[in-house]
């Protein structure tokens, strides 16, 4: 009976990306989509003009559903959550994958001299709080008797433990926030949603456009193709456990220092 039960198909996985418009959240679209363990895929992006990548995959794949959301608006996020639970009862892996580190005048602080309270609170907003408010709306979609994972996006210039270069004031507070928060909520869920995993990642240098103007003295073998660092984290990921829950983990699936 037990291996008649092992052979019967599995449902199909439900996934969601959180800043799926270009650069690695772009690239777990186009891995889910060919992963066949998975059914639905939504993405979500902040403005069409930027999105066109994800807009046109979701033309093409009827699987494939674009949501706009901005992370930094909360009823925004309720909105977007409100809009899959008709459609999608359970979800079981999300990916949370925005980030700024740089826009513009927004550059990443070399000395305590750059710093302003306007950027701080903008990297904290995108970097950390909106991955809470995520977590926070998702908990219904999560908890169910499937194993389920929810994967942040962090860095490890995050860890309080590894900075000995100092710099990037706003953006190692808010990945190390982001840290925090969701190894906070892990917690929590372990309590309220058993079968879920929360995890954070360190995806490596990735040639994308967040990292494009630090590449300079990179290795070319330490410099990751998007479709390489999300073969990576999808590794990762399927490794993961309800007993590794709230814990930070490199590309390669070693624990990171907080």
């Amino acid at each position: 009976m037990s291996e008649i039960q092992d052979r019967r198909p599995q449902p199909a996985l439900n996934a969601l990306v959180v800043g799926a418009s270009q650069g690695i959240g772009l690239g777990f679209v186009k891995q889910l989509l060919a992963d066949d363990r998975v059914g639905t895929v939504y993405g979500t992006y902040r403005r069409p003009a930027s999105a066109q990548g994800l807009l046109a995959l979701a033309e093409a794949h009827p699987n494939l559903i674009g949501l706009p959301v901005d992370v930094t608006d909360e009823d925004s996020i309720a909105a977007a959550i409100a809009q899959i639970q008709p459609r999608t009862a359970q979800l079981h892996r999300v990916v949370y994958c925005v980030g700024v580190l740089h826009d513009g005048d927004f550059q990443p602080e070399k000395s305590l001299r750059q710093i302003t309270s306007e950027n701080l609170v903008r990297s904290f907003q995108t970097n950390a709080v909106g991955a809470a408010l995520v977590v926070k709306h998702l908990l219904p979609l999560l908890k169910h008797d499937q194993p389920s994972l929810f994967a942040a996006i962090s860095a490890k210039v995050g860890s309080l433990g590894d900075n000995r270069l100092g710099g990037w004031y706003g953006y190692r507070a808010s990945k190390a926030a982001l840290n925090m928060l969701i190894k906070t909520a892990a917690l929590e869920y372990a309590r309220r949603s058993p079968q879920t995993t929360l995890a954070l990642l360190h995806p490596g240098t990735t040639d994308t456009r967040l990292s494009e103007p630090f590449q300079r003295g990179v290795p070319p073998e330490k410099l990751f193709t998007v479709e390489r660092t999300v073969a990576q984290l999808m590794a990762v990921m399927d490794g993961l456990t309800p007993a590794d829950s709230g814990e930070f983990f490199n590309w390669d699936g070693k624990r990171l220092p907080w």
